[in-house]
């Protein structure tokens, strides 16, 4: 068996999520790019590529990734690209989505022989953190004006619009969209290509998958555009656990486990938001998951199981592949997980391991 702690990807769960994509891009017209944001593992591209029509990105270096591991196409963007990287970013991309109106002004001769797009804000959004609301008060993120947007659109062809945020309903969705197709219908009119962003949770249990369809068909058809989705979570999500040993067993007023691992080094998101992992949750013996980092509010959550833990015991965190690889960090210098893939027959595969050398070459 492998040590813990280590990122396990199971293909089949993952061919799960591709085959909902298939189904999506098949009925709708749609393009899916993968967010690397939210899942850059390259390792498992290879699973990925095809179901998938590129990638999408966030930085000068998830875009090379794209391109050079991926491959397909490849769109860049950026809250805000530097003088130093444009030229680079330009040569790895097939189109380059500017944040501002000032950043494509700003870069207009260097990036005139791709094609560009700008990033429009509707000012609504379906998040529900203030952290990652786009539409939040004063937000940086896109254009919303369509009288200053209109001044520019010579110079784009596309709009790429990220709104939605681990949005399961939709009937919410529905109408949202019918707001940005009311409001910036003569911009849509001008352009070739529309992302749609992510986080729309189409692989989740019991979504209409074939009502998405027939929405995105119907928005690319009035506006004459192809529409492209950037999932990230959707594309990944229940396909992977964050395997963990118990370390040491405690009580404080309530049955303590400390396992090898961090909630602050291996899931930050879950201590970022607020939220609890998705631990076992059967039997009658209840103990707190909690990392072994010196962070007092390590913790992974509480958890059940059948029998009362040991030292030595495993644990499985399920749904750990969102968010988690692409923020891993060497906080309290504990060790990152490996990276392992659950090949279709069942066995696994170690792709990837995390020494000292790494956390070192990681300082200076």
């Amino acid at each position: 068996m492998l040590q813990t702690p280590f990122y396990l990807i199971d293909k089949a769960k993952l061919l799960r999520n591709m085959e909902t994509i298939d189904r999506l891009r098949a009925g709708s017209g749609a393009k899916a790019l993968l967010a690397l944001k939210c899942f850059a593992t390259w390792s498992a591209f290879d699973t990925m590529r095809d179901h998938m029509d590129g990638t999408t990105s966030s930085s000068l270096f998830e875009l090379r990734l794209g391109r050079e591991k991926f491959g397909k196409e490849t769109h860049a963007y950026s809250v805000a690209w530097a003088d130093h990287e444009i030229a680079e970013a330009v040569g790895y991309a097939d189109k380059i989505i500017f944040n501002s109106i000032g950043q494509l002004e700003r870069f207009d001769n260097q990036s005139a022989g791709i094609e560009r797009g700008l990033r429009l804000n509707p000012r609504f959004s379906t998040s529900g953190f203030d952290l990652a609301d786009p539409a939040r008060p004063f937000s940086r993120l896109g254009e919303w004006d369509p009288v200053k947007i209109a001044g520019v659109i010579d110079r784009i062809s596309g709009f790429m619009i990220h709104y939605n945020c681990e949005n399961r309903d939709f009937d919410l969705f529905d109408q949202q969209l019918g707001r940005i197709e009311a409001e910036f219908s003569p911009l849509l009119e001008k352009v070739k290509w529309v992302s749609l962003g992510g986080g729309i949770h189409f692989t989740g249990e019991g979504y209409p998958v074939d009502d998405l369809a027939a929405r995105l068909k119907a928005f690319s058809e009035k506006f004459g555009v192809q529409v492209y989705l950037e999932p990230g979570e959707a594309a990944i999500t229940d396909s992977t656990s964050l395997e963990v040993t118990v370390l040491d067993l405690l009580n404080n007023g309530k049955d303590l486990a400390i396992v090898d691992s961090s909630i602050e080094a291996h899931m930050l998101d879950l201590l970022i938001y607020r939220e609890k992992a998705k631990l076992p949750q059967s039997g009658d013996h209840e103990y707190q998951i909690c990392g072994k980092s010196c962070l007092a509010g390590d913790i992974f959550g509480d958890a059940r199981f059948e029998r009362p833990l040991s030292v030595g015991d495993r644990i499985s965190v399920a749904d750990a592949a969102g968010y988690t690889m692409v923020k891993k960090n060497w906080f309290n210098g504990v060790n990152m997980p490996s990276i392992a893939i659950k090949e279709l027959d069942g066995s696994i595969r170690l792709v990837r391991e995390f020494g000292y050398e790494d956390y070192a070459s990681s300082l200076s």
